[in-house]
């Protein structure tokens, strides 16, 4: 009997939190926690829609979950990473990882399969300068993270919102 009173109230309470632009992380891309929208343009953290041509591929490989309506275009929620290049920076992308003014990221090695062994495309090995309206975003959280490192760099356009953290759970 309790049951339906709880979900009631847990469903009110994320609601609420939505509303008021906090959003929790369950992925390892960032450490497990909530954070809050944040409309400062050097916040480090965004939350963005991946492009259309891998858009389905991320939410059908799982790498993106579900999102029930709050999110992008095709349903699932925005992969949420840390910006590690902004415009008029030198990224170099190498077997070893990414490197942002020649600093190796950690965890940052493009991996050729996913958990499930499917294939994964890394994008292609170079020195890039990071153009205008486009951002680098890899976590050195998680080596298995879906980020720049398949994707290259996301368009400005792409982003959804910026966030800090509010509160970590690690």
């Amino acid at each position: 009997m309790a049951v339906l009173p709880s979900c009631v109230f847990v469903s009110g309470a994320l609601l609420a939190m939505w509303a008021y632009g906090i959003r929790i992380n369950m992925t390892r891309s960032l450490p497990l926690g909530l954070y809050r929208i944040s409309d400062d343009p050097n916040a480090g953290l965004v939350a963005f829609c991946p492009p259309v041509g891998v858009m389905d591929e991320s939410a059908t490989r799982g790498y993106r979950g579900q999102s029930y309506g709050f999110g992008c275009p095709d349903g699932a929620p925005p992969l949420m990473k840390p910006v590690v290049a902004f415009p008029g920076q030198s990224v170099e992308v190498s077997a070893a990882g990414i490197a942002v003014e020649r600093r190796l990221l950690p965890n940052t090695k493009a991996l050729p399969f996913d958990g499930k062994r499917r294939p994964l495309h890394a994008w292609p090995s170079g020195n890039y300068r990071v153009e205008p309206g486009t951002l680098w975003v890899a976590s050195t959280f998680h080596p298995g993270s879906y980020d720049s490192r398949y994707l290259g760099p996301i368009r400005a356009e792409q982003v959804l919102y910026r966030m800090r953290p509010l509160w970590l759970f690690e």
